[in-house]
């Protein structure tokens, strides 16, 4: 395994992190406590996970997958071995404020996510304590352009959100505080609130692939310039980069096949691209999640890359893409698919 430090902290952390959020739908816990014990023996140190989770999201298995990672550090005595990331609900979505009301990032709202994830994670503090999603409008989750509209009547009140965060940093209840799903304006606005005094927010959590990689334009400048973690979610795309669903094929048990409604790499131009990605790994006799894996890795900006999997030979071959080097020719192979069809699922 190969290892960074999280910026702006003393955290060393492997470059592949443990993504959690099939357990507890698509994984049991026994299975979810076979993974993290196959990570942790491959040097993977780094789990995220949040307080919604498992996905797809029901209150019924709200919350398992911390309660899955809990039990396993109460069996093991190993939370000592994980820097563990976790996050608060973001507001304004409907289907998730079953989970608490108002669903903002109150102070009375922090503290009341905090505390559960506290307990459920059975531990005394969180590594990383990351906003899952701004409060204000923001174009995410298969949103390509940005409408100003909802945001007009906006209330700003980010510097209050660090003020509050830091009240926990200062208990020791929270390390270190993170983004997810954050776009460039939102990052230079925290880093506004830095420069006054405020904590930093020392990484941000977002989608990015070979699908996906609209971040190049503006955000990954900042955070560059700015020293701030990238831990890029969903590096397989939903699985459309496992090359599983080409063809018209729909595995048993595969997440889009039992949840069609997660088609954000669904469309047309998503499996020409996926189609072209995969030819390109076959002429270089790599699977294709192998290359798509690689490519994230490879990126300078890249603090961890968050995988995820179903299965132990999913997460052994995942695991592994931290040994796969991409030639200089492989990169402009890749790259050319990406000029001709450039960030075809939003």
């Amino acid at each position: 395994m190969k290892y960074t430090n999280l910026p702006n902290t003393n955290l060393k952390v492997s470059k592949i992190c443990l993504g959690t959020m099939t357990f507890g739908r698509q994984n049991t816990i026994e299975e979810a406590h076979d993974q993290m014990d196959l990570a942790l023996d491959k040097g993977v140190n780094f789990f995220d996970t949040a307080e919604m989770y498992a996905v797809p999201f029901t209150m019924e298995t709200q919350g398992l997958t911390e309660a899955y990672i809990g039990k396993w550090f109460a069996k093991n005595g190993n939370r000592d071995k994980v820097v563990l990331a976790t996050k608060i609900t973001g507001p304004g979505r409907g289907i998730f404020r079953e989970i608490r009301d108002p669903l903002d990032f109150s102070a009375a709202s922090l503290t009341d996510a905090l505390h559960k994830s506290l307990k459920r994670l059975q531990t005394d503090y969180i590594d990383l304590y990351q906003l899952h999603w701004p409060e204000r409008s923001v174009n995410i989750f298969g949103v390509r352009d940005y409408d100003h509209a909802p945001n007009a009547e906006w209330d700003d009140n980010l510097a209050e959100i660090v003020t509050r965060l830091e009240d926990f940093v200062k208990q020791g209840k929270i390390r270190h505080i993170g983004l997810s799903n954050e776009t460039p304006y939102g990052v230079m606005r925290y880093m506004e609130a830095h420069r006054k005094g405020a904590t930093k927010m020392v990484a941000v959590q977002n989608a990015y692939n070979l699908l996906q990689r609209r971040d190049e334009v503006g955000l990954t400048e900042v955070l560059q310039m700015e020293n701030i973690g990238y831990l890029p979610y969903s590096p397989l795309a939903f699985g459309m980069l496992s090359g599983k669903y080409l063809y018209n094929r729909k595995p048993e048990n595969a997440r889009v096949t039992l949840f069609p409604n997660y088609s954000r790499y669904s469309g047309k131009l998503s499996f020409r691209a996926t189609e072209k990605y995969a030819e390109i790994a076959k002429k270089f006799e790599l699977s294709l999640p192998q290359l798509a894996l690689a490519f994230v890795n490879s990126r300078s900006f890249v603090t961890s890359n968050i995988i995820g999997a179903t299965t132990l030979a999913q997460l052994e071959e995942n695991i592994g893409s931290i040994n796969v080097t991409l030639s200089e020719e492989m990169l402009s192979e890749i790259e050319k698919v990406h000029q001709q069809i450039p960030n075809p699922a939003p």
